[in-house]
């Protein structure tokens, strides 16, 4: 075989790109271009992070003619560095996990010559950023999960109040911030411990009805006028937080009504709701040319184990992605998936469950809800249910053979029927 002498392995890939190492105040930026007789020079500046400023960073960019610049996923801080260069540059967005310099030779400069150096080697990977307008939509969303979380909490300082007075409206009413509930709770603030049965039939609805006595009793305890105060003001937490919830619901949604038939086509999949298609949609956009496969799309999120092998041997792998919110919410959106009665999903699930346990199984129901989101949205498929005996019909044959082995080894024969 003949060699030549050209022994380069990493070649450029950028001639002329930047580097940023991006903090609060301060941004570093390190270009590297070609020299006139080959060699790699380097121009180092730094900007404050006021608007004004970044602007001059990128009129620097612009007139040097650099076509792409690295930055670090700081926190947020990166953000308004991309909101200035979004249109004009081409902006890669690295995980710091990825990219960490030599140790003992941390400097602000060091950090941007080294994020240009990979950059000009072509050795970063980019973070996906979506567009404007689904970044708009994240927000919102994001918003609203906070709102959730925060409610949450107001309820269960609620349910501990109610505890320590010995209200046990919560072992009648099987959800104590429903209708009946927040009726007998407002009763309770206004009449504390002398509520006659007549005030809690007027507070009872449905099916409560027929219950009236047995909440009679369980509003009988030891509320204080102490509790009224406590309640009444985490009461009223609690109805101000919702009125804000829904509003942020309500611009989120009305952000995505260009989309009303994708937010369909996906609330047809089981435990998938048109608040769980917009939290979806929230995080992905509508356009995910970003990921060539449903393998990308899952490994992005770390639905998709990691690889683990040594010495020829597999090991079990954690994903390489532990905290990302779209994976927190198929999984949720999974375990209303597998309750659902007669689809394919339950009956995965309770197959995967036997044998490597509710957490594994519920993480495969996640992944198989991603790929199918991902044909949906990319391809524009709608969803088809496959039902609860899909696996068993699929494979008759093999479970027939299987049978007849096994009652042949207990001295049966197995004889075919006509249904």
């Amino acid at each position: 075989m003949a060699r030549t002498k050209d022994s380069q392995i990493i070649s450029v890939v950028h001639p002329i790109c930047c580097g940023l190492d991006v903090h609060k105040d301060q941004v570093s930026a390190c270009m590297l271009f070609s020299g006139e007789g080959g060699e790699t020079e380097s121009e180092i500046r730094e900007f404050s992070t006021f608007t004004d400023d970044i602007e001059r960073l990128r009129d620097w960019l612009v007139k040097e003619e650099c076509p792409v610049v690295a930055v670090e996923s700081t926190g947020v801080y990166w953000r308004p560095v991309h909101n200035v260069l979004e249109h004009h540059l081409e902006v890669i967005l690295v995980n710091a996990r990825h990219v960490k310099n030599v140790k003992g030779r941390k400097t602000d400069i060091s950090d941007c010559k080294w994020l240009a150096g990979l950059l000009r080697h072509g050795l970063l990977r980019g973070s996906f950023i979506p567009p404007q307008e689904v970044r708009m939509w994240r927000e919102l969303w994001t918003a609203r999960q906070s709102y959730v979380r925060t409610i949450g909490d107001f309820r269960r300082r609620i349910h501990k109040i109610l505890q320590c007075a010995n209200i046990k409206i919560d072992s009648v009413v099987s959800d104590l911030f429903g209708v009946t509930g927040r009726n007998l709770m407002k009763c309770l603030i206004a009449r504390g411990n002398e509520i006659t049965l007549d005030e809690i039939e007027e507070c009872a609805r449905g099916t409560l009805r027929a219950k009236c006595e047995e909440l009679h009793r369980s509003l009988k305890g030891f509320f204080l006028s102490h509790h009224a105060i406590l309640l009444a003001t985490l009461l009223k937490t609690v109805e101000t937080l919702e009125s804000q919830m829904e509003d942020v619901t309500s611009r989120l949604r009305s952000l995505m009504t260009d989309h009303d038939s994708l937010l369909d086509r996906l609330d047809a999949v089981p435990g998938i709701n048109e608040i769980g298609a917009m939290g979806i949609l929230s995080y992905t956009g509508v356009d995910l040319s970003a990921f060539p496969k449903a393998e990308n799309f899952c490994s992005w999120q770390g639905l998709c184990p990691g690889n683990n092998e040594s010495a020829g041997k597999r090991h079990s792998g954690r994903p390489a992605v532990n905290k990302h919110p779209l994976k927190g919410l198929f999984i949720e959106l999974a375990w209303t998936a597998v309750k659902k009665k007669g689809s394919y999903y339950k009956d995965k699930f309770h197959r995967l469950k036997a044998r490597r346990g509710a957490k594994r199984a519920i993480v495969a129901i996640a992944h198989k809800l991603a790929r199918a989101v991902y044909h949906i949205i990319k391809d524009g498929a709608d969803y088809r249910e496959l039902g609860e005996d899909y696996l068993d019909t699929r494979n008759a044959a093999l479970k027939t053979k299987r049978l007849r082995a096994q009652a042949k080894a207990l001295g049966f024969d197995l004889i075919p029927t006509v249904a």
